[in-house]
């Protein structure tokens, strides 16, 4: 599993099992017995009634679950409704987003490739695409693909994402990835980055078309002909739109006062192949039994099997338990850990803040694969599920509650990580009159989130920020400190935009927290030329 962070700052993920590990991840250091078609239909029968049960202590909405057993669908199953307020019913066809669970449906589609002999894990990102470039020179000349999607190219946790936030392009926050200052050196550390992931996605589907092997002119496309399309999946995309004009799709929620709303749209076409793939279980079944076959479906080999396997492998160590001894890693999207009876098990988390939960896990050695969606955010409501689904499994029972420990685990690292650097809940009670307001107005520079403006309007300073200018209204705070409501996918509570003011009486830069995450928050006022 992976850790909190990641898919409270996007999209998405978990990265290392949690802080106690679960019973099936506790038992004896020795041969696992063989899982047997008795047990698996007991733990469906359970997970079925936990399922119920977690629609009325969480009130979320709806869930969705999909468990695989030896090439066969042995649950496919709604419960609940696609939207709070609404009858229509939760199915096996409905249509959810999957956040980060893309991740490694999109290395299915790229080991497809490699299959194929079009790319190679290894290629060189600037080989196949010349324009991209990291803020080191070197890293930008050793980069391999392989680099960037296992998350150790020295970007920071979610380089990239706040430009998501206010409005830029795939094109133009891929190229500002350059001024991103590194969070480490070059594949020393794991650090989980969305655009890092869709950059490997972007190059390869370059080289595909620059070798001339009739490729789709889009990642999207490239997707659906290498994969969704040849292994049925019908109601499967990686374009936003396809999701939403589905009529039979889930609603993203929010707890508002106590209760769970429908009141937010997430667009991730920005980070498609790390975050943007919408899909049903009944097509993820499809997927499911494909990876847990070495790549075969019907018998037919459709994605090549060492190419396959190549993304179940550990290149780089996300975390370690020492309450189990146990390390995790990361393989090439997906998150790859042990039991302690030596059984493999892959999985991905994924979520929007705006409203949506998904997961997905493999224990290949039995052949059982289960994926877990939830139209609500922020719950732990998939791995809680999951992680009975195997107690009930291999132990025949549950080590503890896991849907309300996971749900613990979520409201504990909401408080953490959307917390600002000062609580701007209460004014201060003493305060010192903020200067006139053209102390502050102008257009300020950074180089990595671009140019934004202080605005006066109607006598109101108004914050613009984006390639839009996305106005956002600046409540006075304490002298030369303001604070405005940021939106998206990243954002928490209100955000100071502090000034520092220069020896004329004006505004020599203004840094703004909540893009100040790895430092790189001020901006500098810009003199005209």
């Amino acid at each position: 599993m992976e850790t909190l962070r990641p898919w409270l700052v996007a999209t998405v993920v978990f990265s290392a099992p949690f802080a106690h590990a679960p019973a099936t991840l506790a038992a004896a250091d020795s041969a696992p017995a063989a899982v047997t078609p008795v047990q698996i239909k007991a733990a469906v029968a359970q997970i079925e009634k936990l399922a119920e049960q977690t629609l009325k202590s969480t009130g979320v909405p709806g869930i969705a679950i999909a468990i695989v057993y030896k090439d066969d669908d042995v649950l496919l199953r709604g419960f609940g409704v696609r939207e709070a307020g609404k009858t229509d019913r939760i199915d096996a066809d409905t249509v959810f987003q999957l956040a980060s669970v893309s991740k490694p449906i999109t290395t299915t589609v790229l080991a497809a490739l490699v299959g194929e002999g079009l790319i190679d894990w290894d290629d060189r990102v600037i080989d196949r695409d010349p324009n991209f470039r990291l803020f080191d020179p070197w890293a930008t000349r050793e980069l391999r693909l392989r680099d960037l999607l296992c998350h150790r190219s020295s970007l920071p946790d979610h380089g990239g994402d706040l430009l998501e936030d206010m409005g830029y392009s795939r094109d133009e926050i891929l190229y500002r990835l350059r001024y991103q200052t590194p969070a480490s050196s070059f594949r020393s550390q794991y650090a989980y980055t969305n655009f890092g992931f869709t950059e490997a996605a972007i190059a390869a589907t370059k080289a595909v078309r620059r070798r001339g092997a009739g490729s789709p002119a889009a990642w999207e496309d490239l997707a659906a002909e290498k994969l969704y399309r040849p292994l049925g999946m019908k109601s499967t995309s990686s374009r936003y739109d396809d999701f939403a004009k589905t009529a039979n799709r889930a609603h993203l929620h929010v707890p508002v006062e106590g209760h769970w709303v429908a009141k937010n749209v997430r667009q991730p076409d920005a980070q498609s192949p790390a975050g943007g793939v919408s899909s049903t279980l009944r097509d993820l079944t499809h997927w499911m039994r494909l990876q847990l076959d070495g790549g075969k479906c019907g018998g037919r080999q459709l994605v090549d099997a060492a190419a396959l396997a190549e993304t179940h492998r550990r290149q780089i160590t996300i975390g370690f338990d020492p309450a189990t001894n146990r390390a995790s890693f990361y393989g090439l999207g997906w998150n790859i850990g042990t039991d302690h009876g030596g059984r493999a098990f892959w999985r991905h988390s994924g979520g929007f803040a705006l409203g949506m939960r998904s997961e997905v896990t493999l224990l290949p050695s039995e052949g059982v694969g289960i994926v877990v969606l939830s139209n609500a955010a922020p719950t732990g409501v998939p791995e809680g599920i999951t992680e009975s689904f195997f107690d009930f499994l291999l132990e025949d029972k549950l080590s503890r509650d896991w849907v309300k420990f996971a749900n613990q685990m979520f409201a504990e690292e909401v408080k953490r990580e959307l917390g600002a650097e000062t609580d701007y809940s209460r004014q201060p009670e003493q305060t010192t009159p903020a200067l006139p307001l053209a102390a502050y107005a102008g257009t300020y520079r950074n180089a990595y989130f671009g140019d934004i403006e202080i605005a006066d309007e109607k006598g109101k300073p108004v914050l613009r920020l984006g390639p839009r200018k996305m106005p956002f209204a600046l409540r006075h705070w304490d002298r030369d400190t303001f604070i405005y409501q940021p939106t998206g996918e990243s954002a928490g509570g209100p955000s100071g935009v502090r000034f520092s003011i220069g020896p004329d009486q004006t505004a020599a830069s203004v840094l703004i927290e909540n893009l100040n995450v790895h430092e790189m928050g001020t901006f500098e006022r810009r003199v005209a030329e």
